[in-house]
């Protein structure tokens, strides 16, 4: 799906929630658990903006950090504004009972399986609404990410600059649950 057929789907707002300091990562699992369906998911509002599996390398980061997957987002929860040049949003949205973001890995036989989930503010709006509140998940500072000019890279994967957090619910990371990178998720099996 091409990221402008994404407004299409922007639906009523989510109510905002700031940051969640410390969630059941099982009840998380719990609640996410019927996504493992992408059938699921694409019913109950999550698109891919591209089809694009992220992979450290394709970053231009070292590949054995890993990849991260296909992203499905959920275009209400992010209140997508536009996607010219770059996604942007109204996002506040920091709810782990329902993420903003689904990540599949592509498997072998053309399926996708569900490996994690993620949530994600824009910047702009969350500075705007937080008063000063730092976002934090079980101890964790969520990840800045921000497109830096000066690099071949595209740090923000095409979103204007936000805060993010990936939570690997159905696939082991080793270099932790919290992290944006898995070293035991792979882009191999990707349509390009």
């Amino acid at each position: 799906m091409k990221k402008s057929a994404i407004l299409t789907v922007v639906a009523t707002c989510v109510p905002m929630a700031l940051s969640a300091a410390d969630v059941d990562l099982d009840e998380m699992r719990a609640n996410v658990e019927k996504y493992k369906d992408i059938n699921v998911a694409l019913a109950d509002g999550y698109v891919t903006p591209d089809n694009h599996c992220v992979s450290a390398k394709g970053e231009g980061l070292p590949p054995e950090l890993g990849a991260m997957g296909i992203h499905y987002i959920h275009p209400a929860m992010l209140k997508v504004t536009s996607t010219e040049p770059r996604v942007n949003g109204d996002s506040t949205h920091t709810d782990w009972s329902q993420p903003s973001i689904l990540i599949y890995e592509p498997q072998a036989d053309g399926s996708l399986e569900l490996v994690a989930v993620e949530n994600l503010v824009f910047e702009a709006a969350w500075d705007a609404a937080a008063n000063g509140e730092e976002l934090v998940l079980n101890g964790r500072a969520w990840d800045h990410m921000a497109d830096d000019p000066n690099t071949p890279g595209d740090e923000a994967h095409g979103f204007m600059p936000h805060y993010d957090q990936h939570v690997w619910l159905f696939r082991e990371n080793p270099m932790g649950v919290l992290m944006p990178f898995n070293p035991n998720v792979t882009c191999d099996h990707a349509v390009h």
